[in-house]
């Protein structure tokens, strides 16, 4: 997926500047071959498009600096090439459309989320926010933005602003969002402005979705109900109309017989009203 990457090797450029100390550089052996690796895996990345090659050399150079115990380095030279062999193995992953495994396979060197780069936290909003599953980095940004270590990074505030566009928002998640605004050092006056509209603006349209989605509830509710309606009545008619066919095709003959039957029942049960007096009506002075 190479127009889906959100990565870019452009940080190999140079490695300082964004990184999570200014302590001084400490070299060695290991460090050095780590830093030639990642000068092939660079190679292998841009030069000879050979992703495989630059995710393998990116995994060898982690483990040159493991074996010399600088993998759990927190400062100097190792963090600068921790960070920029982890931008290209994320865009190497990303190439290959492995995007999947890019959290993962950054989280078995840093261990903890809290340890993550900037650089790195940002490519990985980034990637997954572009292929639409930003859920899998909520946990993970805000584990990074509530450790106390990194909120007095330089890059504090632009990973928040990027948690709430590219990761709460999208997931719906508001109340969340609210707290990071109101509560989060990372904002000024005018940017928290700005995220409280975004958050309103993102409830009206939760709500004129949800609404919008009673509405078609109850319209198929409303046409399933005329439907069996509608069926219940043809069904009448057709028994109706079964009915009616059956009794014309009745002989003459059963037809009369029974014309006579319901004859002789009125009089059986009404023979005064059958009578007619030649006298007319009795009187008591007859007896």
């Amino acid at each position: 997926m190479k127009s889906d990457s959100s990565a870019s090797a452009a940080p190999l450029k140079g490695l300082g500047g964004l990184l999570r100390s200014s302590e001084p550089v400490r070299s060695g052996p290991a460090c050095s071959l780590a830093v030639d690796l990642l000068e092939e895996a660079a190679d292998f990345l841009v030069v000879h498009l050979d992703f495989r090659a630059a995710l393998a050399t990116c995994e060898r150079a982690w483990l040159s600096l493991a074996s010399e115990g600088l993998a759990e380095e927190p400062a100097g030279t190792s963090l600068e090439v921790k960070c920029s062999l982890c931008v290209v193995g994320i865009q190497a992953l990303a190439e290959m459309d492995r995007w999947q495994e890019v959290l993962s396979w950054v989280l078995q060197y840093y261990k903890v989320p809290e340890k993550l780069p900037p650089k790195v936290l940002e490519l990985c909003i980034l990637l997954y926010s572009k292929m639409k599953e930003p859920g899998a980095m909520l946990d993970v940004v805000s584990a990074w933005l509530q450790d106390p270590g990194n909120q007095d990074l330089p890059e504090y505030g632009a990973l928040a602003e990027l948690h709430l566009q590219r990761v709460l928002l999208p997931l719906g998640h508001l109340l969340e969002a609210e707290e990071l605004v109101t509560g989060s050092i990372a904002f000024d006056e005018e940017q928290r402005l700005g995220g409280l509209h975004a958050i309103h603006s993102a409830r009206l349209r939760q709500t004129q979705e949800h609404s919008g989605s009673q509405q078609t509830q109850e319209l198929n509710q409303e046409g399933s109900l005329s439907h069996k309606f509608q069926s219940l009545l043809m069904l009448l008619h057709q028994l109706w109309d079964s009915a009616v066919s059956y009794f014309f095709c009745l002989p003459f003959k059963k037809s009369l017989l029974v014309a006579l039957i319901l004859c002789l029942l009125v009089v059986r049960f009404d023979p005064e009203g059958m009578h007619i007096s030649p006298r007319g009506p009795s009187r008591s002075s007859d007896w």
